[in-house]
């Protein structure tokens, strides 16, 4: 029998449609019930492709016994985190709070007025780990409803209380600036992990938001341990299990130290990043290595991850079936593993040999470490030894081999929806790729996501965004993050194809995001907008970790539009948001390296280029891509190709108007701070004055 949740769109309340739980979505339903019933609430958080989600499934949510305890004493209320981030901010901020710790599956107990009173994570259905099972949990609880409710009410009244101040910016906290962006380098220094890069111990995540600071760090001091940090993470996740060395793409971390063993899952956001960073690696180095990862992570997702229309999927799970013949057998990466003896039937003796020298396969298998024997006489491929040059060509023979091979196994579970916050993160990977790597193909996939998004989940007589797109629906109102994210990708995506429209549609949106988000007073962004009274709390998020904080972005797109329109409306709010987060970049560096971005562009001398051509020109694409193939944070990049241009850009950047060709030839001008230096036509010319 269905529940509540078989109406609902989102793939994790999807499978949890059919459970013995009867589940209800977060909404006026099910709080109507707590309070008309005076049940407590029993919040479960998680997202389609969560392992341990779907272990408290089977475990609990499957089992009738369990099933009938929740729905006799509570209003079980299931969300998915990644369609309501402000619902599982707010409550993850509580389990941290309380037990010192948190993660998903997020299991939270409210009472009807939706106040917090208990919460951890997994609990196991019987007593395990140290942990009470979860049948003897929620009696103790509905126990302690009937008899201490008075208490229960006062206390979580409090917690609330507690929390707000929690979440509001510190009022002190010194002074941000370039000894702020001292400090966290030293921290990063201090926390590098010099024999198998990363920051701090296993399990390791990657962390994309550091290779953004470390790398404008060191264009900023020319300090080269900067660099080498963040390129010796980039290349020994480049040949660790955590990466696919098949398919392409990153899993979503290292359960130990040499990035070796992951957690299989794959989410949209980790391959954006990522291949950003590669990109900027690239860019600063000019190593093929890095271009090549971005390459094959940018392939995974055109091929495995986007929609017909163009925008692109959220996740693929770590458990996959292990046998076909028996569909709800699955193990943690049972798609990506291999035995010795499927290697040798594929490749052959000659060239299993040569593969397992270079991929570490060993007969047995090669995870040493394997409490729980998922992985016993399996392999996880890895780059052993570099190949040389001559055995290069076959190596990749092998693993189009394979590739081909694995393609046939039963996929993991793919999460469908399309989330603007994470397809904003995309196109902003593909636009820098198509500028980097000079690949149309890479354009074309951020144009068409961008278009999808502002087809499919915009409303342009509002201004409104939707935060979630599937099965022909757009639905929930954008956070923050959806606006700041997709304001900074069409800043990004006008540099790659210089289509003013794309600035036009940013200014609108920034407007926007101010109107529904900003605090005039304090500064700096609210996460919601005002207009939802179930969320007990209104919090400014600004914890950049596995993805950067809707503010951290915020800051840096004030900044950004302030350089190109020299606006001083931009300028005053972005200073305002700098003042309300200083306190934490200067308290705390290490857990905002992406808002140390913005203090870093605040604070450095920028440049605008203006090149006066046809784009589609080859004089004009030399000296683009002279621009293109350096590392330039700072610089804001436009084209005028045509007098309609030019009367579009005017309106954006007052100085386009009188920036043409000389002697109809592509003509650059390159400004600092807006006063700029002689146009010039020649690429020579041009390059001397970029260093």
């Amino acid at each position: 029998m269905a529940n509540h949740l078989i109406a609902e769109k989102s793939p994790y309340l999807q499978q949890h449609a059919h459970n013995p739980v009867d589940w209800y979505p977060w909404g006026d339903l099910a709080f109507d019930k707590a309070r008309r019933e005076d049940k407590p609430i029993f919040l479960s958080i998680g997202y389609s492709t969560c392992h341990w989600c779907h272990v408290m499934e089977r475990e609990s949510f499957e089992n009738e016994a369990i099933a009938e305890i929740i729905n006799r004493y509570f209003v079980p209320v299931k969300v998915d985190r990644e369609e309501r981030p402000d619902v599982d901010r707010i409550y993850m901020t509580y389990v941290q709070a309380a037990t010192g710790s948190g993660g998903w599956p997020m299991s939270v107990f409210l009472t009807p007025d939706l106040k917090p009173f208990f919460g951890g994570t997994y609990f196991p259905p019987d007593n395990r780990y140290g942990r009470p099972g979860f049948p003897v949990l929620l009696e103790r609880l509905a126990s302690a409803w009937r008899e201490q409710r008075a208490e229960i009410v006062e206390t979580s009244g409090n917690v609330i209380s507690q929390l707000k101040t929690m979440s509001d910016p510190a009022s002190a906290g010194g002074i941000a600036d370039q000894n702020t962006l001292d400090s966290a380098f030293q921290y990063f220094r201090r926390t590098f992990d010099a024999t198998h890069g990363g920051f701090g111990d296993a399990p390791k995540f990657p962390r994309p938001v550091i290779f953004n600071f470390l790398f404008r760090y060191y264009a900023r001091t020319q300090r080269t341990e900067a660099l080498q940090m963040s390129l010796d993470t980039l290349r020994e996740m480049a040949a660790g299990g955590m990466h696919d060395q098949l398919g392409g793409g990153f899993h979503r971390y290292s359960v130990d130290e040499r990035w070796f063993v992951p957690h299989f899952e794959k989410m949209l956001y980790d391959q954006a990043q990522l291949a950003m960073s590669y990109l900027e690696a690239y860019q600063i180095t000019r190593n093929a290595l890095y271009a090549d990862i971005a390459r094959s992570t940018l392939d995974y997702v055109l091929r495995d991850m986007t929609h017909p229309e163009g925008g692109f999927y959220s996740a693929e799970d770590a458990d996959s079936v292990i046998d076909p013949s028996n569909p709800k057998e699955k193990g943690e990466g049972a798609f990506y593993v291999w035995t010795a003896e499927e290697l040798k039937q594929v490749l052959g003796p000659e060239f299993y040999d040569l593969f397992a020298e270079h991929y570490g396969v060993e007969d047995d298998g090669n995870v040493p470490q394997d409490p729980q024997g998922e992985f016993t006489g399996k392999n996880i491929l890895y780059i052993l030894q570099a190949p040389e040059p001559a055995v290069a060509q076959q190596l990749e023979e092998a693993k189009t081999k394979l590739l081909e091979i694995r393609s046939k196994r039963v996929r993991p579970h793919l999460d469908d929806k399309v989330l603007t916050s994470w397809n904003a993160l995309m196109i902003s990977a593909f636009a820098k790729a198509a500028q980097v790597l000079n690949d149309a193909r890479y354009l074309i996939a951020a144009q068409r996501a961008a278009a999808f998004i502002l087809t499919r989940m915009y409303n342009p007589g509002t201004g409104v965004l939707q935060r979630r797109f599937r099965e022909a629906e757009a639905a929930i109102h954008g956070f923050l993050d959806d606006y700041s994210f997709f304001i900074a990708a069409l800043l990004d995506l006008y540099e790659a194809d210089f289509d003013p429209g794309h600035l036009e549609t940013a200014l609108v949106l920034a407007a926007k995001m101010r109107e529904l988000f900003e605090d005039p007073q304090a500064g700096a962004f609210f996460t919601t907008a005002g207009d939802d009274s179930s969320l007990v709390l209104r919090m400014k998020d600004d914890y950049d970790g596995a993805e950067p904080s809707g503010n951290s972005v915020a800051l840096l797109d004030l900044l950004r539009l302030a350089h190109l329109t020299d606006r001083d409306e931009y300028r005053q709010v972005a200073v305002r948001t700098l003042d309300a987060l200083m306190p934490k970049m200067s308290s705390q560096p290490v857990a905002v390296p992406q808002m140390l971005v913005g203090l870093d562009y605040s604070l450095a001398a920028k440049r605008e280029v203006v090149i006066a051509g046809d784009a589609s020109a080859e004089p004009t694409r030399v000296l683009l891509n002279e621009l293109r193939s350096r590392f330039l944070p700072y610089t804001a990049a436009l084209l005028v190709d045509s007098d309609a241009t030019r009367q579009k850009l005017t309106r954006i950047f007052p100085s386009a108007g009188v920036m043409r060709q000389i002697d109809g030839q592509p003509t650059v001008y390159v400004c600092e701070n807006y006063a700029c230096r002689l146009p010039t036509t020649e690429v020579s010319k041009f390059a001397e004055l970029l260093q």
